[in-house]
């Protein structure tokens, strides 16, 4: 298998374990007679910065972007490598992408059947929903939109920080260390998590979303597709952005 075709499978099964993970903590707390039910925000946090060092641990060889704000962050930020000396083109940036999206479907349909049961007997479609994808506290798109780009900002421009990407080289979550890269996504959850839930990575969201849409599950009505553009586009933006910033200050400051 060449580079990129490690780099492929590195990135589907990272992002899938990310998500199985991520999403599975918040089916423990949010569907009805979990061992989990109603744990709170608090696990829900914590759960996801695990599930993301599980998932950095998986797809080390690849740099572990396992989010499309990372992989664009590095390409603004002016990187010529990925992992596995797989070189920046148009070509490795759709593997890496493509990667991330069906790794997400896949660890959100695991995550349905390891609680079918528990879907099948929750009443309420939002929280079916609120599984799979983010939805904001306050819907306001704009500020929503806002809050996602900063959330993304902060990731991206510390994965930079710590990881050296803005200088060329290769770099992802794997850069920064799987420890304080959970450390990071939890602190961001806690800190600036409350308004959107904190996607903070399209693929997280979309993903999972299409696999709701797409999955029999029983009473769970629309997907929101309505909302579902903000946790897309405001990561993308807050990645480049970090990108960006990081050719100016990372010099200075690092």
């Amino acid at each position: 298998m060449d580079n990129l075709g490690v780099v492929f499978l590195s990135e589907v099964v990272g992002t899938a374990l990310l998500v199985l993970l991520g999403c599975g903590v918040v089916a423990n707390v949010a569907l009805t007679r979990t061992k989990g039910f109603n744990g709170g925000f608090l696990m829900v946090t914590f759960g996801w910065g695990l599930a993301v060092y599980a998932g950095v641990i998986v797809a080390y060889n690849s740099g572990a972007h396992l989010n499309p704000a990372v992989t664009l962050g590095l390409v603004a930020s002016g990187a010529t490598e990925f992992g596995s000396g797989v070189p920046v083109n148009a070509l490795s940036v759709f593997t890496y992408i493509g990667a991330q999206m069906l790794g997400a479907i896949l660890g959100a349909t695991f995550v349905w059947l390891a609680y079918k049961q528990h879907f099948d007997e929750e009443p309420s479609p939002a929280s079916k929903l609120g599984v799979f994808s983010t939805g904001p506290a306050i819907r306001s798109y704009g500020w929503n939109l806002v809050t996602e780009i900063i959330g993304t900002f902060v990731l991206v421009f510390v994965v930079l920080a710590f990881g050296g990407g803005r200088q060329g080289e290769a770099g992802g979550l794997a850069a920064l260390g799987a420890l304080p890269v959970a450390l990071l996504v939890i602190v961001i959850g806690t800190s600036l998590g409350g308004p959107t839930g904190y996607a903070i990575n399209p693929a997280r969201d979309l993903g999972p979303r299409i696999a709701h849409f797409l999955l029999p599950i029983k009473g769970k009505g629309g997907s929101d597709w309505a909302y579902s553009w903000v946790p897309v586009v405001g990561p993308v933006i807050g990645g480049v952005l970090a990108g960006w910033a990081s050719i100016v200050l990372l010099p200075v400051l690092t």
